[in-house]
């Protein structure tokens, strides 16, 4: 059966479906919720295991800066690729196939980096290796939103800034040990972006039997699917839908800002998601560059003393990634994003008035004080967009807020070490301060309260 004229009472019976999923998902979700976030870990390795071991990379093939840059961006880049494709394909193929192949395409990928015979290679791969990480966030996001309760869905979206804190604890721990039992540097590089693979394995594993979601079969028309889905996950037959499988055309990608555009609060909660991830994104990629020079001054300056207080305060942040998420129900999503940008914008300002005034002391408590506000502010960007989204351009509206934080994560690699340079440290640090501004107005003016929204 078409969609077409005879469709009025299937498409009346979707959205009864799909307004009922919403509304009465089982607690069940959160394993799979968790199982989602879980990827985070696999992609805080890859990002930041390559700011750790470049100096070796370095050692061995001795590149040149742009090549050495094209390293450490390649995966953000790939990344960038990798949230628009991931994120339609999701909507186009389903959330499944998706989430198993990327995890499949990383594992393979995740390999083949520690053999690359020289520079070229690893960028190529790590360019590659790229793509499945961006195409599973958007992807797994989606998965969330459309497998968890309202209001439990937030707060599990909101989790993975907490999962990129305990990534990046763990990676620079397992380099700590690395380094004390003074393993030979290529094979300590190469071994530290290999083992992103295990994790990868271990999650590709614990994916194998997890089902489509019951929202993307009805939205597609398989409704024999869609009923034994909700059978198994929530003990619901789903009876207002036929027995019959429907054809149904598959969404228009061009439509989706056409249909955000109709209401005014997805429309601006939208927006607010897109500049948020910008902005969050914006103000890590140059701080992170920052950090190792600061630990300089204030009398850091061992590799060991750089990995071990990068480590402290990344569990300092993990803290904040817990904890943030906790508040959301209780401040809502404008709280704790304006709370969030707050503090990372008056962390930013007192980071340069130390630097101004050669107080150097004060830097490191300034440095915490960022990293606690950004993993507040950081924490719903994803989830808004996707929440908001209606479900059958949800892959796409997840992919598409990713690009805003990939987009500029790849650009200040390349862009904020030259500003450093031309304007010194505490110019650059105040230049910073202009992202948590602007993301913080935002969240003030344009995002309206969605904590809990529900389509009509």
């Amino acid at each position: 059966m078409s969609m077409s004229t005879a469709a009025a009472p299937q498409r009346v019976a979707i959205d009864a479906a799909v307004r009922h999923l919403v509304q009465n998902y089982s607690p069940k979700g959160s394993r799979i919720g968790w199982l989602m976030m879980a990827s985070i870990l696999v992609e805080a390795w890859d990002l930041y295991s390559i700011a750790f071991v470049l100096i070796f990379i370095k050692e061995q093939y001795n590149p040149g800066a742009l090549e050495l840059g094209l390293a450490a961006a390649g995966t953000q880049g790939g990344a960038l690729v990798g949230a628009l494709i991931g994120g339609w394909l999701s909507d186009k193929i389903g959330r499944r196939w998706m989430f198993l192949g990327t995890m499949t395409m990383f594992v393979v990928l995740a390999l083949v980096q520690a053999f690359v015979p020289n520079m070229t290679w690893l960028i190529v791969i790590r360019f590659l290796l790229g793509v499945p990480l961006g195409s599973d966030i958007s992807t797994g996001y989606t998965y969330i939103m459309e497998s968890m309760a309202k209001g439990e869905r937030e707060v599990m979206g909101n989790r993975w800034q907490f999962m990129f804190a305990v990534g990046e604890v763990l990676t620079i721990g397992v380099i700590v040990i690395f380094l004390l039992m003074e393993i030979n540097h290529e094979t300590l590089w190469r071994v530290t972006l290999g083992l992103g693979a295990v994790p990868a394995l271990i999650i590709l594993l614990l994916r194998h039997d997890v089902p489509e979601t019951a929202v993307w079969l009805v939205q597609r028309g398989r409704f024999k699917e869609a009923k034994a889905v909700a059978r198994h996950m929530y003990n619901d037959d789903l009876k207002m839908l036929p027995d019959q499988d429907v054809v149904i055309p598959a969404p228009s990608t061009r439509a989706f800002i056409a249909d955000l555009r109709k209401d005014p609060i997805r429309w601006r909660a939208t927006v607010y998601g897109w500049i948020a991830c910008f902005a969050q994104a914006s103000e890590f990629s140059t701080f992170a560059f920052y950090l190792p020079v600061m630990f300089a001054m204030v009398g850091v300056s061992s590799l060991l003393g750089n990995n071990l207080v990068t480590m402290a305060l990344f569990a300092f942040a993990a803290i904040s990634g817990w904890v943030g998420p906790l508040l959301t129900p209780k401040i809502g999503h404008r709280g704790i994003s304006i709370a969030g940008f707050g503090i990372v914008l008056v962390s930013l300002l007192i980071a340069a008035a130390a630097l101004y005034t050669d107080h150097k002391y004060i830097l490191p408590f300034a440095a915490a004080g960022m990293l606690w506000g950004h993993y507040w502010d950081a924490s719903n960007c994803m989830t808004i967009p996707t929440m908001v989204a209606r479900p059958q351009y949800r892959g796409t509206a997840s992919g598409f807020a990713y690009m805003f934080v990939k987009l500029p994560s790849f650009l200040a690699i390349f862009l904020f070490p030259s500003l450093f340079a031309a304007i010194g440290q505490a110019n650059a640090t105040l230049f910073v301060a202009i992202f948590p501004l602007i993301g913080l107005l935002a969240a003030i003016f344009i995002l309206p309260e969605v904590y809990g929204y529900e389509h009509d």
